[in-house]
């Protein structure tokens, strides 16, 4: 019987401090293929958490394994099985769409003819193929960005990480790469995003994780955060909005009706409406202050 795979990451008691200030504090996280969001307020660590995982920054204490692959002892072997696209696109101003994607391809080892048809195909996908003679430092800021995620894609990894991947783009380019990103989890590629809009996090991530105070305060699918917040309530409002009364309530139609019956007896004239818990709910519960950690769901 063969064991099975590694998880996707898995990390034990990780720390890493710059100067006197720690930023990541005995972290604990375990992850399986898929897609993940990790979530948390600016200077929460998010960055310095994928340096690390990305073989860009060494750790200080505590483990840390990526594919199976120890990122600091099996660096360049890592590195050919992973992608990093970070907060800005770092792609070659001076040299075309398709000379960007080239280059790295033959960084990658790829031969000259397959580094070009590896390039056009990625061109046509994120919707660059009119511009692949356009030199980079003359695409706009969205075009720019889908180049930089098409680049990390050239070697074709096992796991991309993507550091706030749609931070300035208009609506538009953001819906463009969530469905790119879909994408890639069907083909199978672990995605690895942070990300400041909790909205992407629920559209995407099977698994979400809120990094606060250097440690994995919470993990889960977007429906078990959204449980520690509590479920469904029945706002009661008057004529200015104004709220009168909550009502807990299961969702279910019995229950509403029930709801609905007691808030009518009292408040004839008023009106109603059902609020259920947001991850902009559960960000704010777990980050208003330092807590506990919450064992994380593998």
């Amino acid at each position: 019987m063969t064991d099975p795979s590694p998880p996707l990451i898995e990390i034990h008691g990780l720390t890493k401090t710059y100067g006197s200030h720690p930023v990541l504090d005995g972290l604990d996280l375990t992850l399986p293929p898929g897609v993940h969001a990790l979530l948390g307020p600016n200077g929460a660590g998010k960055t310095t958490l994928i340096k690390i995982l990305s073989t860009l920054l060494p750790h200080d204490g505590g483990s840390v394994r990526v594919l199976g692959l120890d990122p600091r002892h099996e660096r360049r072997r890592l590195q050919g099985m992973i992608s990093l696209t970070g907060q800005f696109a770092a792609v070659d101003g001076a040299l075309t769409s398709l000379e960007n994607l080239e280059m790295l391809g033959r960084l990658f080892g790829l031969p000259a003819a397959s580094a070009r048809s590896r390039g056009l195909a990625l061109l046509e996908r994120f919707g660059l193929a009119d511009s692949r003679d356009t030199r980079a430092s003359t695409l706009s800021g969205g075009m720019r960005r889908k180049l930089d995620i098409a680049a990390g894609l050239i070697s074709r990894p096992r796991l991309v990480f993507l550091d706030e991947p749609t931070t300035g783009l208009d609506t538009r380019s953001r819906r463009v790469l969530w469905e790119e990103i879909g994408t890639l989890a069907a083909e199978g590629t672990s995605v690895l995003l942070t990300t400041q809009y909790l909205e992407e996090a629920d559209a995407l991530a099977e698994q979400i994780h809120v990094l606060h105070d250097g440690r994995i305060v919470a993990g889960g699918t977007a429906e078990e955060l959204k449980e520690l917040v509590g479920g469904a309530v029945v706002h009661v409002h008057d004529a200015d909005g104004t709220v009168l009364e909550e009502l807990p309530t299961t969702g279910t139609t019995a229950d509403l009706a029930a709801r609905l019956a007691h808030a009518a007896a009292r408040w004839p004239e008023a009106t109603a409406s059902v609020h259920r818990p947001t991850l902009d709910d559960v960000f704010l519960h777990l980050t208003e202050a330092p807590r506990a950690p919450v064992a994380a769901r593998a």
